[in-house]
């Protein structure tokens, strides 16, 4: 497929204009090649999965978190050893795109869309004051504890943080994937029994107490959920491609 086709289309699914203003995306490194047959997936670029690629030598890489993130003098300069994977890549003429917050925000095809869907949610629908997050409703409501491991187990990771402050049975659920802990009001404002994020600060959890607010927070890495979800933005596309995916990112462990 050529490349200016593919990006033309995958900004009609994540436009630009969908990009939180803080936020970094688009093409980082290096220049697209006149087609593309083969994408490589992956949550982040890094040195862990280099090799990795140069062997199966994708015509493009995909990623979700910003490969740079700030301005690439900023980054460069202070980071010798992203300089130095920057510079392989420029090298190998291997070019790497990020989408993040568009692909956050986007609907029905978004992120939140995703964990949302794993959870099995009905009536999936952005929040009225955070358009990034989604809610949703259970099939049947579930004690607090019971939804927590549900949750652990349909987002496929092997720990789960639960403030367990708000109701003891929880129908209605609003996700954002990642580091959206401070939306938890809109989501309390809204009605809704939980609220799924992560990377929570200790001030934000004893507000979410003092508020009698249930809220989970999931590892950061839930966000693998973003190779399968552009794959089948991908193929949707064009079936013709080669989709290759790596999740190489492991969770800490728990002592």
């Amino acid at each position: 497929m050529k490349s200016r086709s593919l990006m033309k289309k995958l900004s009609f699914y994540y436009p630009s204009s969908l990009r939180e203003k803080w936020d970094r995306g688009g093409l980082m490194v290096s220049r697209l090649p006149v087609e593309i047959k083969k994408i490589l997936l992956c949550l982040d670029f890094d040195d862990e999965i280099y090799d990795f690629a140069v062997k199966n030598k994708p015509d493009l890489i995909i990623t979700h978190h910003p490969f740079l993130f700030g301005s690439k003098m900023h980054v460069l300069n202070g980071d010798p050893v992203k300089k130095d994977l920057y510079e392989r890549l420029e090298k190998n003429n291997m070019p790497v795109c990020s989408y993040h917050t568009n692909f956050d925000n986007a609907f029905p095809c978004g992120m939140n869309d995703e964990l949302a869907e794993r959870l099995e949610l009905e009536n999936i629908r952005p929040l009225e004051t955070a358009s990034m997050a989604r809610g949703g409703t259970l099939k049947a409501p579930m004690e607090v504890h019971d939804f927590a491991k549900y949750a652990k187990e349909k987002l496929d990771v092997s720990y789960c943080l639960l403030i367990n402050e708000g109701k003891p049975v929880v129908s209605k659920v609003a996700i954002i994937g990642g580091g959206g802990s401070r939306e938890y009001l809109n989501a309390l404002d809204e009605g809704y029994d939980i609220y799924i994020s992560g990377d929570c600060p200790h001030h934000t959890r004893r507000d979410i107490v003092l508020r009698h607010f249930n809220y989970l927070d999931m590892p950061h890495e839930i966000e693998k959920a973003f190779m399968s979800r552009m794959k089948k933005t991908l193929l949707e596309i064009d079936s013709s491609l080669e989709i290759i995916t790596i999740d190489h990112e492991r969770l800490p462990e728990v002592i």
